[in-house]
């Protein structure tokens, strides 16, 4: 073995119950699929009852017979699917921290149930939080807001579903962009002339055709007049994003309401935000169509700048955009993005990976998305660890955003862009970095309320369920000094 080679552990894959419901959907004993695979029986009721892992031979053809993507027999889900069952059992009114170490096992075996008592446990504490706007809690402007917010949280929550890839949207889009030539440069213009054989006009708005109850207006589109207002201070990248919206609306109206027919959206304004996010995937899928994104981004090896100068776009849209590539048999580094503001609310969140992002309320500190407000505009690169030992490569920068006059406020947030360490080495972030050095790595968690991780001096609240070294007679540098479970 060569000197400095490291040999990492193949980890098994047990996917019975996949294959099971595979079989079954087919229509197929199990010694007709044993047949068709030349293993016998015996053996392939120990897979699907998890008794023995998928080999390779087996796997692969498995994949030729049903014709799927090896990923299908992937346990996408389960390391965030654990994080967000632990946050349900770790709920002091419903949960018992006992149930914690059944978490990974549950989330394993039976991913659907799982999930649905994740989807359980968000209907009820929304219910608290209305029950609590309508009694005793009428004064207080918290439930309040949080319950203006759970309309953008299902939509949220649409993408973060579908690991933030939609196929049919996205081979969409292709489409379009193949048809009509988009390209670097000249976007706006063929853009402008496919709205045109809509009958749709795009306008400047300008203070002759602003709304005066609505100063900060960016675009606006007026169906009786088929005109789309775009306000003049649009980056040309800004007024192509924009224009590739209102096409999506044009052209793929019937296609967005079918995908945003969605059983988990609970409300009106849910499925309106929801049908808003996949017009805007479509307009980014458009902008930057996948097989061309994906090989650009692959010979830059992902350099976000590079990207955004390359496509006329911004630093966020193209990480957003990153976070999308999992087409299968095409997929590209598989990314969770996060955008948060100074107080460390969190107004975007999605992933293709298995990261979770809390929902208890505040997430990391020792995460660099929060440190990069301390250097704006730089980017900063951080090897993270999570207290389950799994390790991240995450990229960090602000950007500002401003509303095009002096003195009027603008906005500033704070984007993440983070990968597995074992996709770490296609980046050109990761040059110089010893991606196996584990001491390297920032120990970072999902969220104070949640992280069992022993010692750390950061943590603003102690792990729910799990009591605390109270000793009057001794302190520590851990301001929640844990006691024995």
């Amino acid at each position: 073995m060569p000197r400095g080679r490291i040999v990492r552990k193949v980890e098994k894959t047990y996917a019975g119950l996949r294959l099971r419901r595979l079989r079954e959907d087919r229509g197929l004993s199990q010694a007709a699929l044993a047949r068709r695979l030349s293993v016998s029986p015996s053996y392939l009721n120990q897979i699907e009852h998890d008794s023995r892992p998928l080999t390779v031979p087996v796997l692969l053809r498995l994949c030729e017979e049903f014709g799927v993507d090896a990923g299908f027999f992937a346990a996408h889900d389960v390391t965030r699917l654990i994080a967000e069952i632990r946050e349900v059992v770790a709920d002091d009114i419903v949960g018992s921290p006992e149930a914690a170490a059944e978490a990974a096992e549950l989330a394993e075996k039976l991913p659907h149930t799982a999930r649905a008592l994740v989807s359980l446990h968000r209907r009820y504490r929304q219910a608290v939080e209305q029950l609590a706007l309508l009694t005793d809690e009428r004064g207080s402007s918290t439930p309040v807001e949080q319950i203006a917010m759970m309309p953008h949280e299902e939509a949220r929550d649409y993408f973060y579903r579908r690991h933030n890839y939609i196929d049919d949207l996205d081979l969409a889009a292709e489409r379009v962009a193949t048809e009509i030539g988009i390209r670097p440069g000249h976007v706006v213009a063929v853009l402008g002339a496919r709205l045109a054989t809509h009958g749709i006009q795009v306008v400047g708005l300008d203070a002759a055709t602003a709304r005066s109850d609505n100063p900060g207006e960016q675009h606006r589109y007026e169906p009786d007049t088929r005109r789309l207002y775009l306000a003049g201070h649009l980056r040309p990248g800004q007024q192509a994003f924009k224009m590739a919206v209102q096409l999506a609306y044009a052209e793929y109206a019937d296609l967005i309401e079918e995908l945003s027919a969605d059983e988990e959206l609970s409300s009106p304004p849910a499925v309106t935000l929801t049908r808003i996010g996949l017009a805007n995937y479509f307009a980014a899928a458009l902008i930057m169509p996948y097989r061309t994104f994906h090989a650009t981004a692959e010979r830059y090896r992902y350099d976000i700048e590079r990207l955004a100068d390359h496509f006329g776009v911004g630093f966020e849209t193209v990480c957003h955009r990153l976070s999308t590539l999992q087409r299968p048999k095409l997929r590209g580094v598989p990314f969770s993005f996060i955008r948060v503001d100074r107080a460390g609310n969190m107004s975007k969140r999605s992933s293709a990976t298995g990261f979770h992002f809390t929902r208890t309320g505040g997430t990391c500190p020792l995460w660099n998305v929060y440190e990069a407000f301390a250097s704006p505009g730089r980017v900063l690169v951080q090897l993270a660890s999570m207290p389950d030992n799994s390790r991240y490569l995450w990229v960090a920068r602000t950007v500002t955003r401003t509303p095009g006059r002096y003195g009027a406020p603008g906005k500033t947030f704070a984007v993440g862009l983070g990968c597995d360490v074992r996709h770490a080495d296609r980046l050109v972030y990761a040059a110089g970095r010893d991606l196996d050095d584990r001491d390297a790595a920032v120990p970072i968690g999902v969220g104070c309320k949640v992280c069992d991780r022993d010692g750390c001096p950061q943590r603003a609240f102690p792990l729910i369920g799990r009591t605390l070294a109270i000793d009057e007679n001794r302190s520590t540098f851990a301001p929640y000094p844990l006691g024995t479970p």
